[in-house]
C-alpha cells in the first residue's frame, strides 16, 4: 500500500472511532484532535497534489463548485466490507453542481486503495481519477 493510501485510511478509521464516541465521552477531544492533526498532515503533504487533480476533475465534470481541501472530499461514515472494501453513503464526500444536471444532486468522493475520486449522480457512481499504478 502506498503512503497516500496509508494516510487516507488512517484519516478514515479516526473518523469511524470518533463516529462511535458520544460527546460526553472522556476520550471524544483526544480522537478529535488527532483526527485533525492527520488531517493537517494529509493537507500539507498532499493537499498541493490533490487539489491539482480536483480542479482537473471539477473543470470537467462540476466547473461551477468550488474545489476544497483534499480532506474536505474524504467520508466522513462508511462500512468495511467483509473483503475489505469501503461501502459509503449517498451523502459522503461534497456536493457538486454537475455539469449534465446542475440540479440534481452530485458529489465527489476522494477514496483509498487505489487513490481515486468518485463522481456519484443519480445515474450511478463513475470513476473520475484514478492514480495510476
Amino acid at each position: 500500500m502506498n503512503t497516500i493510501d496509508a494516510a487516507m485510511i488512517a484519516i478514515l478509521e479516526k473518523r469511524l472511532e470518533l463516529s462511535k464516541l458520544n460527546y460526553s465521552d472522556e476520550s471524544y477531544d483526544d480522537v478529535e484532535e488527532i483526527l485533525h492533526d492527520l488531517e493537517d498532515d494529509f493537507n500539507e503533504k498532499y493537499g498541493d497534489q490533490l487539489e491539482e487533480i480536483l480542479e482537473k476533475v471539477h473543470l470537467k465534470h462540476c466547473p461551477e463548485s468550488d474545489v476544497l481541501l483534499p480532506t474536505a472530499y474524504l467520508a466522513k461514515k462508511f462500512v468495511e466490507t467483509e473483503d475489505g472494501g469501503i461501502e459509503i453513503g449517498k451523502k459522503e464526500g461534497v456536493e457538486v453542481e454537475w455539469i449534465e444536471n446542475p440540479a440534481v444532486g452530485a458529489r465527489l468522493v476522494l477514496l483509498p486503495s487505489p487513490t481515486r475520486i468518485l463522481l456519484m449522480t443519480p445515474k450511478g457512481i463513475s470513476v473520475v481519477w484514478e492514480k495510476a499504478i
